[in-house]
């Protein structure tokens, strides 16, 4: 998910009763719930270590160890710098509770970034393995609405109660949370149980996958591989048909020792680690050869043609890699 999301969901689990354990309790968890996401540092080093590294080592459950002992490692600095004060003077920041609940917090982070297509690996260094529920849009004005209101009401009506407040508000935003991931769930379900019923130009799917988008129940974005080719279209749950008009095939292209070595690159062995429906295709650029690299769950049909975490490999006439691109940020030099 995106940040403002992780941190409302930080702030709303310390007010679910936490911060009435221990000082610092809600700040330290907001900022916990987006600490894992501290990865896009390595952007700096290029896009593809960007891509390699995210959602990796911070978004797993042993990673959140560090996370947590960084976020309140910060918590102490600041409870110092202010000169050990806090807004309940009889409750007193207790720093084991501070480090759990701030794992805790990181552990929301995880599941969040579970919920949409894009996927954590949350069993790192053990596993490298991609998990991913597909049923929350990385951007999801519903939650917004939730959580805002779990948050901004008691500020509202609760204003003359004593410190700390808010408990009641919090806890029902997080279950409307995860009343809504149940209905979604529901009609993931029933849209991926519909594509396994459809039948392509004759061929039957070895693989289907449903797509959310943001706001919509309904409405998902349908990917199926069948043995020679893959298709996509938008898919009501509803109703379980496919929308004919953005019904799209991709033919299966064949290998080619371009695609081959561009595969064995970098950032192909990483690529193909996390993509579910890749399209690798070939094509000539003078003496070059360009290699692209898509994956199909991204390429919703309403924003098909962004550069949408897609790349490419280039190779000169002897395979060897001359360039490297992550979207539209060139990798300087390939790796």
């Amino acid at each position: 998910m995106e940040p403002i999301t992780h941190f409302l969901t930080g702030a709303v689990l310390g007010r679910a009763g936490f911060n009435r354990k221990t000082a610092l309790a809600t700040a330290t968890m907001t900022l916990a719930a987006e600490a894992p996401d501290l990865d896009v540092l390595w952007g700096f080093k290029g896009p593809l270590y960007g891509f390699a590294h995210h959602r990796g080592f911070t978004h797993s459950f042993v990673g959140l160890i560090l996370m947590s002992a960084i976020v309140v490692g910060f918590m102490y600095l600041v409870w110092r710098l202010r000169g050990r004060k806090t807004k309940i003077p009889d409750l007193p920041p207790r720093w084991g509770l501070l480090f759990l609940f701030a794992y805790i917090a990181g552990l929301s982070h995880i599941l969040l970034d579970y919920t949409n297509n894009y996927g954590v690996r949350p069993f790192w260094p053990f596993s490298e393995r991609w998990y991913s529920w597909d049923i929350v849009f990385i951007f999801e004005p519903a939650l917004y609405i939730i959580l805002i209101a779990g948050l901004v009401l008691p500020a509202i009506f609760s204003r003359h109660k004593p410190l700390p407040r808010g408990r009641v508000a919090a806890i029902t935003a997080l279950v409307l949370v995860a009343g809504l991931y149940a209905v979604r769930d529901h009609f993931h379900r029933e849209a991926v149980n519909a594509l396994w019923h459809k039948r392509f130009e004759e061929a039957t799917p070895v693989r289907v996958s449903a797509y959310p988008y943001y706001w919509h129940l309904y409405e998902w974005y349908a990917v199926a591989e069948l043995p020679d080719s893959f298709v996509s279209s938008d898919l009501d749950a509803r109703t379980g048909e496919l929308n004919s008009k953005e019904l799209e095939f991709f033919p299966k292209p064949p290998e080619t020792p371009a695609t081959l070595a561009a595969k064995r690159s970098y950032f192909g062995r990483v690529y193909l680690s996390w993509a579910q429906y890749p399209l690798v295709i070939a094509t000539h650029s003078g003496g070059d050869v360009i290699v692209s690299f898509k994956d199909l769950r991204f390429d919703y049909p309403r924003f098909r043609g962004r550069i949408t975490l897609s790349g490419t490999v280039e190779l000169d006439p002897d395979m060897r890699i001359v360039g490297e691109r992550f979207g539209n940020r060139e990798q300087v030099p390939p790796i």
